[in-house]
């Protein structure tokens, strides 16, 4: 079966494969495959490549990322959801600058090391910038799988399908065949293929609508043009979601995002960074 599951995802890339992403180019660099990545985790892809292509735009490199302050980097995040993956990729990138030179790491275990980054994404940014031989899963990648190899178990675990994986992985080729693997899941999918839930680590995705994510989300963007009191923000999405706004402020201030400065908040400030290298240059330079 593997040979033949093989041939269907090469077939199905070469007739239907999504070549013209952005990220998927190959002047894709390190650094843009690295934000591809943190983009889209819980984020459909045609709601990403907008957002990526000017994101990138407004910070082309590691380094203008890293210096930026959190407000830009919210503000160029506006309409992807989950605010705090922008705020994650900017700590990440400052911790490219700071501790690897401003050079995206080569291996899952360096990677892993940065903010935001889980095994998944730390796998596939090994694999789509560096074309290393590696396995892994997501989402489209479980899809293909139990379509294929388990199409009347329930409750398929992970360990499985990565068993599955590892057996069809074309070695030197893993670039190609991660994107036309994700490519024919994401076809399964539109397809009508609706399987994950028959996956063990399956989680739904709640409603936007009425939850926390919606009052943090508002609360940033209410802040994005400066410091603004608490009792103004109460009233972000009326009355009767005064608490979970308040709940929303904790939760952000606790993570970082925002600073409360007697009763107002606002979105915290960070100066520039500078790489290891720089301060040992700087410090050598003292010392003569």
């Amino acid at each position: 079966m593997i040979p033949q599951f093989r041939n269907i995802v090469w077939q199905h890339a070469k007739e239907h494969g999504r070549h013209t992403l952005p990220w998927r180019k190959r002047t894709a660099s390190p650094y843009a495959i690295l934000v591809s990545e943190i983009m889209l985790q819980q984020t459909q892809v045609n709601r990403v490549v907008p957002h990526y292509r000017n994101f990138l735009k407004r910070f082309p490199t590691v380094r203008s990322l890293a210096n930026a302050s959190l407000n830009d980097v919210l503000k160029a995040w506006q309409g992807l959801g989950y605010n705090r993956r922008g705020k994650m990729l900017h700590e990440a990138v400052r911790q490219i600058v700071k501790i690897h030179s401003g050079k995206v790491p080569r291996d899952a275990a360096s990677l892993e090391k940065l903010p935001g980054i889980g095994p998944y994404t730390a796998y596939a940014i090994v694999a789509f910038a560096y074309n290393e031989d590696t396995v892994f899963i997501e989402t489209n990648l479980r899809t293909a799988v139990i379509h294929h190899f388990f199409p009347k178990r329930e409750k398929v675990s992970d360990e499985e399908i990565l068993a599955i994986l590892a057996k069809a992985f074309p070695k030197g080729k893993a670039r190609e065949w991660y994107a036309a693997l994700m490519d024919y899941g994401s076809h399964l999918k539109r397809s009508g293929v609706r399987i994950n839930n028959r996956s063990k680590e399956y989680v739904k995705q709640k409603t936007f609508r009425g939850s926390n994510r919606e009052a943090r989300g508002a609360v940033l963007k209410a802040l994005m043009n400066g410091p603004q009191s608490a009792q103004k923000l109460y009233g972000l999405l009326g009355t009767e979601r005064k608490e979970q706004i308040k709940l929303a402020l904790a939760t952000l201030v606790r993570d970082g995002m925002l600073q409360k400065e007697g009763r107002a908040y606002s979105v915290p400030t960070l100066g520039p960074i500078s790489s290891a290298r720089s301060r040992a240059r700087r410090e050598v330079s003292q010392r003569r």
